[in-house]
């Protein structure tokens, strides 16, 4: 046993003993080599479904992206975490090039009434959808946006970010009125 063997049969032989330890082991063989294929599927399935959700992934992303002209997402205190487009441009928002963080000009440019109302579902952590809002231009002009958001919360129901997605619609809003 201490060379490596597996198990003993002990002299003189006993027939049914022997042949009932021969089949045990034969038994155990197996059900290694099936565990070893369980495991090869296995893989091989997370392979596949890793795939798929990496395709899955891509997909919607190219679809936020062809659907608006940009996304973000938020942490619990209101910073960005991700964004794509030019989300800091249509919020008024600038680069503190000296502190490395962002400022949005204390609200410069918002039509404060609007403002207030979507600081108030963001507040209140209630999802957002087309909400539009207009903001003044640095050359006075005026520029209507339309964004959508939603809370995001973690499995025990605590509130973590925010996301959502942007467009300008200052064209189709303007050709209205």
């Amino acid at each position: 046993m201490a060379a490596g063997a597996k198990d003993f049969v002990a002299k003189p032989f006993d027939f049914i003993e022997v042949k009932t330890r021969i089949h045990n082991m034969l038994e155990v063989l197996l059900l290694y080599r099936k565990l070893e294929n369980y495991n090869q599927v296995l893989e091989q399935t997370v392979l596949e479904r890793t795939a798929e959700l990496c395709e899955s992934e891509a997909r919607f992303r190219r679809l936020t992206e062809l659907s608006s002209d940009w996304y973000w997402e938020q942490d619990e205190n209101g910073q960005f975490t991700k964004i794509f487009g030019p989300v800091l441009e249509m919020l008024g928002i600038r680069i503190d090039s000296e502190l490395g963080n962002m400022r949005d000009n204390n609200g410069a440019g918002w039509n404060e009434v609007e403002r207030d109302i979507l600081e108030e579902n963001i507040a209140a952590r209630r999802p957002f959808l087309d909400f539009v809002y207009r903001r003044i231009n640095p050359d006075g002009s005026q520029k209507y946006l339309m964004v959508s958001g939603e809370s995001v919360f973690d499995p025990s129901a605590r509130f973590i970010s925010y996301r959502g997605i942007g467009k300008d619609v200052t064209e189709s809003m303007m050709s209205s009125n």
